[in-house]
C-alpha cells in the first residue's frame, strides 16, 4: 500500500492543542495527574487536555521513545511533566511509580488508567498466554495502580480521584472477549473498591468508550473496522476527545458527587450496534450487511 493511501487515526498535536473545549483553562492549575498509557491514542488525547487544563503530569509507558515523545508535547502546554517506563503487570514497579510521583510533587489528585490492550481473535482460537496476557495487563495492571494511588492517599490522609478506562462491555464483546472479561472486571471491582474508599474521600469511577477513533483502531483488520461505524444508532464511530472531555467531567468538581459510576460514551452501542473488530462472520451476515461490504 502506497504510503499516502494510508488512513492515519487520531487526532494530530495541532488538533490536540487546538480543538475546543467546554472546560475552563485553569481548571486543573496546581493539580497533578496520572495519565497511564499517555504515549498515543486516548491516553495522549486525555493527557493533553489535563495539560491545557493547567494540570502537572506523570505518565507511564513501556516505551521510553513514545513517552519522550509525549512529554515533549505535552510540555509545551506549560506544565511540569514527568515520565516513569514501567510495566503496570508489575506491582513493584508501579508501587516505585506512585511513590516517585509523590516524591516529585508531593501530591497525587487524579489517576487515570488508561493503559492496557488486546487483539482481535475468535475465542477458540486463544493461547494461555495470548489470554493471560490481555487479563493481566487490563485488569491486574489496573489494580496495581489503583491500590499504589490508594494506599499512598490513605497513608497520607489525602484525597483523591480514580478514573478507569474500560469499554462499552454491556452487549458482550465477540472478537474481543478476552478484554471483554477484563473490563467487565475492572468496572465491579471499581463499584466494589468505591464503597470501600468512599470513607478516605477517594472517588472511584471508569469511563466506557465504544467505538471511537484513535490510533487503536489501526490494529484492527479493514474488515473489523469497517464495522465500526455502523455499531451504534448514530452511525459514526466517536473520537478521542468524546473520551477526554468525558474523564475530565468525572475528575473535576463537576463530578464530586459520583462515585462507583460507569459513564459510557459509545454513541448508543449499548442500545444497539453490531461491532466485529474480527469482521463480520459470514453466519451473521445479512443482506444489508452484505450491501454495505
Amino acid at each position: 500500500m502506497e504510503e499516502s493511501s494510508v488512513r492515519r487515526f487520531g487526532f494530530s498535536e495541532s488538533r490536540l492543542r487546538e480543538n475546543p473545549t467546554v472546560f475552563k483553562t485553569d481548571l486543573f492549575a496546581g493539580q497533578v495527574v496520572i495519565v497511564s498509557g499517555a504515549g498515543s491514542g486516548l491516553g495522549r488525547a486525555i493527557a493533553a487536555l489535563f495539560a491545557r487544563l493547567g494540570a502537572n503530569l506523570a505518565i507511564c509507558g513501556r516505551d521510553p521513545e513514545k513517552l519522550d515523545k509525549a512529554a515533549t508535547f505535552l510540555r509545551s502546554f506549560g506544565g511540569e511533566v514527568m515520565t516513569g517506563q514501567l510495566s503496570i503487570r508489575d506491582n513493584e514497579q508501579v508501587d516505585k511509580f506512585i511513590d516517585d510521583v509523590h516524591d516529585h510533587f508531593g501530591r497525587l489528585d487524579v489517576l487515570i488508567n488508561n493503559a492496557g490492550g488486546q487483539f482481535p481473535q475468535a475465542a477458540l482460537d486463544y493461547s494461555a498466554k495470548g489470554w493471560n496476557a490481555v487479563i493481566d495487563t487490563n485488569l491486574n495492571g489496573t489494580w496495581w495502580m489503583m491500590s499504589a494511588a490508594a494506599r499512598k492517599w490513605v497513608a497520607n490522609k489525602q484525597s483523591g480521584s480514580i478514573v478507569n478506562i474500560i469499554a462499552s462491555f454491556w452487549r458482550g464483546m465477540p472478537g474481543i472477549a478476552h478484554t471483554g472479561a477484563a473490563r467487565a472486571g475492572v468496572a465491579y471491582l471499581s463499584k466494589s473498591v468505591a464503597v470501600e474508599w468512599a470513607p478516605h474521600n477517594i472517588r472511584v469511577n471508569c469511563v466506557a468508550p465504544g467505538c471511537c477513533e484513535s490510533t487503536g483502531f489501526s490494529r484492527y483488520p479493514p474488515e473489523g473496522a469497517a464495522t465500526f461505524e455502523e455499531s451504534n444508532p448514530m452511525l459514526h464511530a466517536g473520537d478521542e476527545w468524546d473520551i477526554a472531555e468525558a474523564v475530565i467531567y468525572m475528575s473535576a468538581s463537576s463530578g464530586k458527587f459520583i462515585t462507583g459510576e460507569v459513564l459510557t460514551v459509545d454513541g448508543g452501542q449499548q442500545l444497539w450496534g453490531d461491532p466485529w473488530p474480527t469482521g463480520r462472520p459470514d453466519y451473521f451476515q445479512t443482506s444489508g450487511t452484505r450491501d454495505r461490504e
